[in-house]
């Protein structure tokens, strides 16, 4: 089954050795671990991100180093690296934001001189690419996820490609360590995989994702993050896992149909770039089309509780990506080693950011609503 998945996942990543996981947050935790790195060492990421991925710094005992974003990108400023380099710097994080690569080879070639490690967090952008080449090709590593609301979803998984063939041997002997889903790990998927797929609609969008929310902030079902990762740094009990049995068949059928999904993104982001250029409201510029798969539609909004109210009215499927610079937590940052002042660009974007759906078969739909909240969007 792993040999069927590792042909499939090939044809949207590169050839790279590949190992699956329980989550994508233990893609990269697995990672870090696989490079015996020293406690205190650090890696630098982007101001705007998941909690999950400084959690997985933390977790393998290192200091997560912010790097401000790029407001027209919203992935991390290539010219504000350098400055946050120390003689403890070990790897840096690329991140795909929204299904956006870029910047990449210039972040690469400055790890080069570095020496630095580098591995690409694409669990936005799984099916894109970066100047024709697939994402995360070009780093020593990548991670990819497979979460319910990624490119393609098996409820939730992790994956992880090593390109850098001196460093294959070293995540092989971590990965023999993770243990395996138990059967009621892999009975709770298979329910959550039917209910999101026969369940959630335009219609019954806003109330289940506030129950799952709900659900999963408690642990009384499998959520996305568990409650002690959003507020504490605690690595949670059974944390390292691999992937199961049917993750792994559901995630061959997935990306199966995943260029027809990427063609409905693309088709639909277009028709939303239109629309916001033709109102002079903010906008993905065009020069970054070539390297977007388009995951989400970010666009930057006044109010954004106003906005969330109007759009569960009218069951549009927004997303909240990212509501805080580390989404979704908004307070204690310094248990993150996050200072609010050293990433502005990240903390104003994150009090505006809203995003549109692009897989969509009603992009009328969200266009009539843009139409109706015009005033309101930046």
């Amino acid at each position: 089954m792993k040999d069927r998945l590792a042909k499939a996942f090939a044809l949207y990543s590169s050839d790279g050795a590949l190992f699956t996981f329980w989550k994508g947050r233990v893609a990269l935790y697995c990672f870090l671990k696989s490079l015996h790195l020293k406690p205190g060492d650090e890696v630098i990421l982007p101001g705007l991100t998941c909690v999950v991925v400084p959690n997985a710094i933390i977790y393998a005992g290192l200091v997560p180093i912010y790097v401000d974003v790029n407001v027209d990108s919203f992935n991390m400023d290539p010219s504000k690296i350098e400055e946050k380099i120390t003689n403890r710097t070990r790897v840096i994080v690329i991140q795909n934001t929204f299904g956006l690569s870029s910047d990449v080879e210039k972040i690469v070639a400055l790890s080069k001189r570095y020496a630095l490690i580098t591995i690409d967090d694409c669990t936005h952008g799984y099916g894109g690419t970066y100047n024709i080449k697939p994402n995360g090709s070009l780093a020593d590593a990548a991670f990819y996820s497979s979460q319910w609301n990624k490119p393609f979803s098996t409820v939730i998984g992790g994956y992880l490609v090593v390109n850098n063939l001196q460093l294959i041997e070293s995540v092989k002997k971590e990965y023999l360590k993770y243990k395996l889903p138990t059967v009621s790990d892999n009975i709770k998927l298979f329910s959550l995989f039917h209910i999101k797929r026969w369940l959630i609609n335009q219609w019954t969008y806003w109330p289940l994702l506030t129950l799952y929310r709900w659900l999963s902030q408690y642990d009384f079902i499998l959520g996305s993050s568990q409650k002690d990762e959003l507020l504490d740094v605690k690595k949670p009990n059974n944390y390292e896992k691999k992937m199961s049995f049917f993750q792994q068949t559901k995630a061959i059928k997935e990306i199966g149909k995943l260029s027809e999904r990427l063609k409905l993104r693309r088709k639909n982001a277009k028709i939303i770039t239109s629309w916001l250029i033709k109102n002079q409201k903010i906008h993905v510029k065009e020069s970054y089309h070539c390297n977007h798969s388009w995951l989400k539609y970010p666009i930057l909004v006044k109010n954004r509780r106003l906005f969330f109210e109007e759009a569960a009215k009218k069951k549009v499927p927004l997303g909240d990506w990212f509501i805080s610079p580390i989404h979704p937590v908004q307070r204690y940052y310094h248990r993150w080693f996050f200072d609010l002042g050293s990433c502005q660009n990240s903390v104003q974007l994150s009090n505006h950011l809203v995003n549109l759906p692009t897989d969509t078969k009603n992009i009328e739909m969200v266009i009539k609503f843009l139409e109706k909240m015009k005033g309101n969007l930046l």
